[in-house]
Parts: C-alpha cells; sequence; structure tokens
C-alpha cells in the first residue's frame, strides 16, 4: 500500500514540474518574441526607455487654490 501511495506522489509531482516548466516557457516566449510589425518585418525586442521630458517649461503648471 505504501508504494502504491508514492508512485502516485510521484507521477504528480513530475506532472506539476512539466507544467511549471511548459509555463515558464511561455513566459519567455512572450517576454523575449518580437511584437510589433514593421515595414521591414518584425522589430526585435528590446527595452522599454520610461522617462520624462527634458524641458521642464513645457509642462503646463496648475494653480492650487485653497
Amino acid at each position: 500500500m505504501a508504494g502504491e501511495a508514492g508512485s502516485g506522489a510521484l507521477r504528480e509531482l513530475i506532472l506539476v514540474v512539466a507544467v511549471a516548466l511548459v509555463g515558464l516557457l511561455l513566459a519567455m516566449v512572450a517576454a523575449f518574441a518580437p511584437w510589433h510589425a514593421t515595414l521591414a518585418g518584425n522589430a526585435p525586442a528590446g527595452l522599454v526607455e520610461l522617462h520624462g521630458p527634458d524641458d521642464s517649461g513645457s509642462v503646463p503648471v496648475v494653480a492650487h487654490v485653497g
């Protein structure tokens, strides 16, 4: 009886690890695959730069009253 329980637990553990590896593979494909098509084909994957405008005078200033 103990042998049967160990065999089922091992199969379940292998299934969980296999599903986790498939999920990791899909996440890597989604993260590193080119997303946006251009005229020359798919654009290469790259980092997105987040930065504010260089000229701070171009931002409208709102005065708060109260």
